[in-house]
């Protein structure tokens, strides 16, 4: 009788990330709108989604050319960098599920204080009825919690493929169907052994990714326009942030024990 091959510590984890994969797309393929939601987006103005999808287009366009280096001030990226080399030769040392864990709490750590940031501007410009102008506070809160993520699996952020990785992390974050099925596979194309990376321009994902997160959010964007009332869209910020760095820290939680499953073999 043959005995049964008993799985190291990086493959638990990846079955681990396998279901949660599984689970999204579940989600995602059974997805349906609240009718109340969708009788309310009926109602807006066409010219709304046109502003919003704009203006989440040049809000990237802003915080890839100019605002990384503003994001960098608010946090160290050597010292999560030596975090990052510190955790790393500890999985390697000893390859345990406890060192691996102790990586991702780090990372859940982070997220949380940026989620608390996302929730305070997204609800007092809401009081305001300021909706548009968030957006670039948004991402950027957004795109900080991402490079933390990448730097604390060993990863850069800045390199011109990098973005179109992010971007596409993105843009199928706040997909729903076929399509979130189809992205998160050019996703995982991207580093997975032997995958077929979908290169695309830079301006091309940029509205890619756009167009993703204003069909999504064009609701919450609109109401949060609106005195008083934007709090209510305001309210949405840091329960989009916790949907899309859910998503991205699982993809490169993957990526990192993908490539350590690589370098042990």
């Amino acid at each position: 009788m043959n005995k049964k091959i008993k799985k190291t510590p990086i493959e638990k984890e990846l079955d681990r990330i396998a279901h949660k994969e599984a689970r999204l797309a579940k989600q995602a393929l059974h997805h349906q709108p609240a009718r109340w939601k969708e009788s309310l987006e009926q109602k807006i103005p066409p010219r709304v989604y046109t502003n919003l999808q704009t203006a989440f287009c040049k809000a990237f366009e802003l915080i890839f050319e100019r605002g990384t280096g503003l994001i960098e001030k608010t946090y160290s990226r050597n010292e999560l960098e030596l975090d990052f080399q510190i955790h790393d030769y500890a999985v390697a040392l000893k390859g345990g599920t406890r060192e691996l864990r102790e990586l991702k709490t780090d990372i859940n750590r982070g997220n949380f204080i940026n989620m608390a940031v996302s929730a305070v501007e997204g609800i007092g410009l809401g009081a305001l009825g300021i909706g548009l102008p968030d957006i670039v506070l948004f991402l950027s809160v957004i795109l900080k919690g991402t490079y933390e993520t990448a730097v604390r699996y060993g990863f850069s952020y800045d390199t011109p493929r990098e973005k179109l990785f992010i971007l596409k992390l993105l843009e199928t974050a706040m997909l729903k169907g076929e399509a979130w099925i189809t992205c998160n596979a050019e996703a995982d194309s991207y580093f997975v052994p032997n995958g077929v990376w979908l290169e695309t321009k830079f301006q091309e994902q940029v509205k890619r990714t756009a167009d993703a997160f204003a069909v999504d959010m064009l609701l919450a964007k609109f109401v949060q326009g609106i005195p008083v009332a934007g709090i209510l869209g305001g309210i949405s910020n840091p329960v989009y942030y916790g949907r899309i760095l859910y998503y991205v820290q699982l993809k490169y939680q993957k990526r990192y024990l993908l490539q350590k499953s690589l370098s042990d073999a």
